[in-house]
């Protein structure tokens, strides 16, 4: 079997042959379709995560689609983070109570490339930020899980979507993915972001999902209208992020902490699904490169370096 192997942490995987996986009892043997490169991949194969060194060599992948008794299914598996293989691979068992069915005919890759980061975008949007129709939103980032809040807040019926990004690059992704505004984040003044988000969003906004943190945070929390709702899952920008007092008080601003590691099993599954049928409703569509397993070295290096059009999903 062809497999992505990680042969020592800190250097990229190299494609190799493997022996077929041996399913448990719990398990069952899926065969692989798609396997993205995701953030969560890189981190765990540096070997500085929290979640310590894996054992190596193991197959990297934490997420991917393949097929199980003729059904499409998305799996998750704990690769990098415990010890074991994932999906970047032919095969790839997995425990039977992790698979969730697909919807029929759903893009395996479109599917993969969104995969828990537009699970993080949607949970983060409804159930975390309690978006409603017709309210205002601001999306600080611009990668998957930037791209499919700022799909899936239209979706949901926000008035306003503002997005903000770093690099020209995610500022085009924050507009092809439909952003009513993009504002650049090529400052770390946050004064002067601040005076740029209220340009963008005049009447303030109800809700920003800000998966920065650092100056854009604390810029945009300033954007927020009375009672208005800022959700953290990320700090690409920074591990701190200056607010000020006063403008938590003066408007009664509530500051939320999101991470998919608190879903439920069936929360997630539910919101695979939900992800799934907006992709095969053309309602969400992620920026994504699809590269043979065999590339996979170098697809690795690029993902890691930001060098990508988008996320790099892997096909066997």
């Amino acid at each position: 079997m062809r497999a992505a192997q990680i042969v020592r942490c800190g250097t990229p995987p190299v494609a190799a042959d493997l022996p077929e996986p041996e399913p448990s009892p719990t398990s069952v043997l899926v065969e692989v379709l798609a396997a993205p490169i995701t953030p969560l991949d890189l981190l765990c194969a540096s070997g500085t995560s929290y979640f310590g060194v894996p054992p190596t060599p193991y197959v990297p992948g934490v997420q991917g689609v393949g097929r199980y008794d003729g059904r499409t299914v998305w799996f998750p598996t704990s690769a990098g983070m415990a010890p074991g293989d994932g999906s970047m691979a032919q095969r790839v068992a997995v425990l039977a109570s992790d698979l969730v069915e697909l919807p029929s005919g759903a893009d395996p890759v479109g599917v993969a490339a969104a995969g828990l980061s537009a699970v993080a975008a949607y949970a983060a949007l409804t159930w975390t930020g309690a978006l409603t129709a017709g309210e205002r939103v601001v999306v600080l980032g611009a990668g998957v899980v930037g791209q499919a809040a700022i799909q899936l807040a239209r979706s949901a019926g926000a008035e306003l979507v503002v997005a903000a990004a770093r690099s020209a690059a995610a500022q085009r992704r924050a507009e092809a993915a439909g952003a009513d505004v993009v504002v650049p984040l090529d400052s770390d003044d946050v004064d002067e972001l601040a005076r740029r988000f209220a340009a963008a969003c005049p009447d303030g906004a109800d809700l920003v999902l800000d998966g920065l943190f650092g100056a854009p945070a604390a810029a945009a929390l300033r954007a927020l209208r009375p009672g208005g709702r800022l959700v953290n899952l990320g700090s690409s920008a920074g591990e701190t992020a200056p607010f000020d007092s006063a403008t938590l008080r003066s408007r009664s601003l509530r500051v939320l902490g999101y991470t998919n590691n608190a879903l439920t099993p069936a929360d997630r599954a539910a919101a695979v699904r939900t992800i799934a049928e907006a992709i095969d409703g053309g309602r969400l569509v992620v920026a994504r490169e699809v590269v043979p397993l065999e590339e996979v070295t170098a697809a690795w290096e690029r993902q890691a370096a930001g060098a990508a059009e988008g996320r790099i999903v892997l096909t066997p």
